[in-house]
């Protein structure tokens, strides 16, 4: 483990009733011997010098690990809050809270062992902690494309700041069947600086370029009439799996998420909040049915 260069202090973000929420919060797991990271703005802050004001304070924890967090944060007097059981929890001091992260909100990416490996080492507000590596972090944010928010940037700085010394060989692992989202981040990062695609190691990119003409001379295999879209927006892509009949990719083996979770994800989308229609629970692929394929306009066709 390395300690990082950059450790901005939470105290120039935050005010001091806030600061003594997160500093207790801290210490607390941390003298139980709870494993945790610290990850979200601050991270991001260490990691690339960009400094932002953050509303919240996000630790990443095990999913095993929550109901002994709980007690030790209940212990305080503090309020939580299991929000949504397949990705996050928070902590509750009035106003101020903490985000309590196990996975991803797609559940692509459920804290496990490989999160708490290579970890860098840091003080916040005073208290010794150990920060999301990078992999993960760039992991997490890969698939964050949403109407409102996209964390492309935040992965092109991640890049541009530490290439050299990114894992790339963990980085290709933990995208695994994700491969190609990893590809199109790598493209926009030789786009958004010409003048460094060299940074991104060529057998990165010679690996991940032989996947896809590898895909592309394949014969076109039985559609699966999959929309893998909602991995990145929990949003825009519900016309797909609502209304044309398309399997919502987050309920086939590329997720760990359930009916009933995507049925409570998709109510919490501040445009859905107070709809009187009844909420759709989209089908998991072991239940689907066949289902007539949407007609789609001949090649040339122009709508009058």
């Amino acid at each position: 483990m390395s300690a990082l260069a950059l450790a901005p202090s939470l105290e120039d973000e935050v005010l001091p009733d806030t600061a003594a929420f997160y500093r207790r919060a801290l210490q607390s797991l941390a003298d139980a011997g709870v494993p945790f990271l610290v990850g979200g703005a601050f991270a991001h802050a260490c990691f690339t010098g960009i400094r932002r004001s953050t509303k919240d304070l996000d630790l990443f924890i095990r999913r095993a690990h929550y109901e002994q967090v709980e007690a030790l944060m209940r212990a305080q007097g503090w309020r939580t809050e299991l929000a949504f059981p397949h990705w996050l929890a928070k902590v509750y001091a009035g106003e101020d809270f903490i985000d309590l992260i196990f996975n991803s909100g797609n559940g692509v990416t459920p804290v496990d062992d490989e999160w708490f490996r290579g970890n860098a080492q840091a003080q916040v507000l005073g208290v010794p902690v150990l920060i999301a590596n990078i992999e993960d972090s760039l992991l997490s944010k890969a698939f964050i494309m949403e109407r409102e928010r996209f964390d492309g940037a935040d992965i092109a700085h991640l890049l541009q700041a530490n290439a050299e010394q990114l894992d790339w060989d963990r980085l290709l692992r933990r995208f695994g069947p994700h491969w190609r989202v990893l590809l199109a981040h790598l493209a926009l990062f030789g786009f958004i600086y010409p003048g460094e695609r060299h940074r991104v190691p060529r057998r990165v990119m010679e690996v991940l370029l032989a996947r896809l003409a590898q895909e592309v001379a394949q014969a076109p295999a039985e559609d699966p009439h999959v929309c893998a879209g909602t991995l990145l927006s929990r949003e825009q892509y519900l016309h797909d799996v609502e209304r044309m009949g398309y399997v919502d990719g987050r309920l086939t083996p590329l997720s760990t998420m359930t009916p009933q979770d995507v049925a409570r994800w998709t109510d919490a989308i501040p445009a859905r909040q107070g709809e009187a229609a009844d909420p759709v629970v989209p089908t998991p692929v072991s239940e689907a049915v066949p289902l007539p394929l949407p007609t789609r306009p001949r090649r040339g066709f122009r709508p009058q």
